[in-house]
């Protein structure tokens, strides 16, 4: 049992070493990149939400009609 601990123990080692090792190789993109990415987003969010807002008040004014 102690040997399969050991072993245990020295697998997590490599792991660790190899996600540090990893780590280092990021490229991080930039603040600006970020910032227009993240406002690109919500700009894009917004409009789909004003369209399917008006699909909406659309499609109910041509069921009135049906009813």
């Amino acid at each position: 049992m102690d040997n399969s601990f050991n072993a245990f123990l020295d697998s997590m080692k490599r792991y660790f070493r190899g996600v540090r090792a990893e780590w280092g190789k990021i490229t991080w993109p930039e603040r600006h990149q970020v910032m227009m990415e993240t406002l690109f987003v919500i700009v894009i969010v917004a409009a789909f939400t004003v369209a399917v807002y008006l699909m909406d008040i659309i499609f109910k004014a041509l069921l009135g009609f049906i009813k």
